[in-house]
């Protein structure tokens, strides 16, 4: 879905948000019945969990790879866990990035699995399981912080700066998942991506909870791209970010084109903004997410732009991660 505009407006001045405000004890009621049924299970290595309170992008992928690339420099055989949002599979799988496409794992699991080995499945234990089978010492489950079933050693709640927690308001009347407090009363720390224009950092530093701070930079080949003319567009939760990245390497953006969050790309589609910016001397370029939901035969065609997460202050989450992972071993229960 697109998100709706009126998630990112005032909360007291929004009509839409309004009429939708009685649908919310539903979308509380059945979160609380998941939690009440379900009771975590330790498995016997660390849970790294990372997430957010709302729906859509907030950095959780690049926070999940940064992590990774941190640990794995510490000697840790990491592996991602995830739900594998968007696609059709259930699993328990190991994702191939070379087999599975993005209509049965998700965009997000063929990214991770481009880095480290990665699991879906809906039922996370089962995917815990195969993964530690697999020789994973530590896992990083992605997407994970209103997931119950695992216990987690330590959870990130990542949050976007720009955006924040949009009208504060729950779904459907706004983004949020669940209220903020009790997000951060499970969160070991906040990962904010992003600058802070308008004080959030701030507002979540009376919650007493830690805060990480983070920048998604773009990588070399995409500033290679400074000084070109491109056609751009996205589907993610706010195409926007995108078209910021693309003016702050350099880019002159002919045309911006939004499509709703984890969109599947039809063939024509691709091949019209293929032939608009041609028509234009331009090239078409779209998110490393976007790019692997693409027709295999309309990939050369167009441009991917990676971006990776710096963090502001390694060591504070080295101080954060490494205790949770102790000396290699760890208790099952």
């Amino acid at each position: 879905m697109r998100a709706p505009k009126f998630w990112n407006t005032d909360q007291g001045a929004n009509v839409s948000a309004n009429l939708l405000a009685p649908f919310v004890p539903v979308y509380s009621a059945s979160d609380k019945i998941c939690r009440a049924f379900i009771s975590p299970k330790r498995v016997e290595v660390p849970i790294i969990c990372v997430g957010n309170v709302t729906v859509g992008g907030g950095g959780k992928t690049p926070t999940a790879l940064a992590l990774a690339r941190m640990m794995k420099d510490w000697g840790v055989t990491v592996h991602f866990l995830t739900r594998g949002y968007g696609g059709t599979a259930h699993g328990p799988l190991r994702v191939d990035a070379k087999q599975h496409n993005a209509r049965k794992v998700g965009d997000e699991p063929i990214l991770l699995a481009r880095y480290a080995p990665t699991w879906l499945a809906r039922k996370r234990p089962s995917g815990a399981r195969l993964a530690i089978a697999a020789g994973a010492e530590a896992i990083i489950m992605d997407d994970g912080f209103q997931n119950p079933s695992l216990v987690k050693d330590v959870s990130l709640m990542v949050v976007d700066a720009a955006f924040g927690f949009g009208n504060e308001r729950r779904l459907p009347a706004g983004p949020l998942r669940e209220p903020v407090t009790r997000g951060l009363a499970r969160a070991d720390a906040v990962v904010l991506i992003g600058t802070d224009e308008g004080g959030l950092a701030a507002q979540l530093s009376g919650s007493g909870v830690p805060l990480l701070r983070a920048e998604l930079t773009p990588s070399l080949q995409a500033l290679k791209l400074r000084d070109c003319d491109v056609v751009a567009f996205a589907g993610i939760a706010r195409p926007a970010k995108f078209f910021t990245t693309l003016e702050a390497i350099g880019c002159n953006i002919i045309r911006r084109v939004a499509f709703a969050d984890h969109h599947r790309f039809t063939p024509n589609e691709i091949m019209t903004l293929v032939e608009q910016a041609g028509d234009q001397g331009a090239i078409p370029v779209t998110t490393e997410k976007d790019w692997v939901r693409l027709p295999l035969e309309a990939r050369a065609m167009v441009k991917s732009v990676p971006v990776t997460l710096e963090w502001e202050n390694p060591d504070a989450v080295e101080r954060l991660i490494r205790p949770a992972l102790g000396d290699g071993t760890h208790a099952g229960g």
